[in-house]
């Protein structure tokens, strides 16, 4: 259910959404003849996206993000297991056209596909099911599980979980399958924006892991204007709203051990 409510959510609620709707409410409303409120709602999508193309508001607010767990110094000489969180597999195109497809976080399952060369004998967690409301009958799991063999990791080695749908599910779905024993070492792996999120999840249900970040869409620093691409910063708007926005839920619903996860946990401060 909550899938459910966070994908109805996220389609109405994202930026770029919600601005295209303005523009729609208001040309409607133009077309009914309330000339006020129509060119109220037209110029408030309008100057948003204005906003939006002049303004790198989606850097300002995914920098943050991508910043706030850095690169490993060092890996851990000794692993036990890699984790790779989905979000890397176009879903759609892949299941129709019969081979893996991936997206633009695609550096998940290169690194992981990496540090499985790395580290030989450690076991590789791929994590995730489906991010479609309807039709998904290929779990993303599957196809980065194949992602995986045909770079020559052995699959006896692989441990696919494809029931999550979810962050939140994906920590607890995994702990419940892989069963990590204390003192483990393991690598999580998934995007920077996404890692404050993902490891507050992961703390919740206990599992320690060393954070991996990939898949950085920014150079890490602020700037005063953007380069003209609304295109972009829309995009970036979006991915860096959602993960603000399911921060503070997931906090909300104890999900995480504090609403911005750092480096360190919130219980040792």
């Amino acid at each position: 259910m909550t899938f459910l409510v966070s994908k109805i959510f996220w389609s109405i609620a994202a930026p770029g959404n919600v601005l295209a709707l303005l523009l729609a409410a208001g040309t409607l409303s133009l077309l009914l003849s309330r000339r006020r409120r129509g060119m109220g709602l037209v110029a408030a999508a309008t100057l948003g996206f204005l906003v939006v193309s002049v303004l790198p508001v989606g850097e300002w607010l995914m920098v943050p993000l991508e910043n706030r767990f850095s690169m490993p110094a060092a890996l851990p000489a000794h692993v036990n297991g890699i984790i790779v969180l989905g979000g890397a597999v176009n879903e759609t195109v892949s299941e129709a056209r019969g081979r893996v497809s991936l997206n633009a976080a695609g550096q998940r399952l290169l690194e992981a596909a990496e540090l499985a060369r790395r580290y030989p004998d450690a076991r590789v967690a791929v994590v995730g099911g489906t991010g479609r409301l309807f039709g998904a009958e290929l779990p993303e799991a599957a196809v980065m599980t194949q992602f995986l063999i045909d770079r020559g990791v052995d699959p006896s080695r692989i441990t696919s979980e494809s029931r999550s749908r979810s962050t939140y599910e994906n920590a607890v779905f995994a702990r419940d399958l892989v069963k990590p024993q204390l003192g483990e070492s393991w690598i999580l792996v998934t995007s920077a924006f996404h890692m404050p999120r993902a490891v507050g999840c992961f703390r919740g249900v206990r599992w320690t892991i060393t954070p991996d970040p990939v898949d950085y869409r920014t150079t890490g620093r602020l700037s005063g204007f953007s380069n003209w691409s609304p295109a972009d910063q829309l995009l970036l708007l979006n991915a860096a709203a959602k993960e603000w926005v399911g921060l503070a839920a997931y906090h909300l619903m104890g999900r995480t051990d504090a609403w911005f996860p750092s480096p360190e946990p919130a219980d040792s401060n």
